[in-house]
């Protein structure tokens, strides 16, 4: 365990860099020029991305926007 010690203001701006983040990941995850193998690279990094985001939010409907959405994945064969 870390601790971390930051002002208010570089809190606003950790939320900020990781709500952009984040939202990319989102658009990304929606082209379809993507193969699964790197969508699910770019799903992996969302979860870590998103536990970050949790602790540092300012409240829980602000996480619950970036909840990643289940998608179904598809079956070969």
């Amino acid at each position: 365990m870390r601790g971390l010690i930051v002002h208010d203001q570089e809190i606003q701006e950790i939320q900020y860099l990781l709500k952009r983040e984040m939202d990319e990941i989102l658009f990304e995850l929606r082209d379809d020029r993507f193969n699964q193998i790197v969508k699910t690279a770019m799903e992996e990094r969302y979860q870590i991305l998103f536990k970050l985001f949790t602790k540092v939010a300012s409240s829980h409907r602000e996480c619950a926007h970036y909840i990643l959405p289940i998608r179904k994945r598809q079956k070969k064969g």
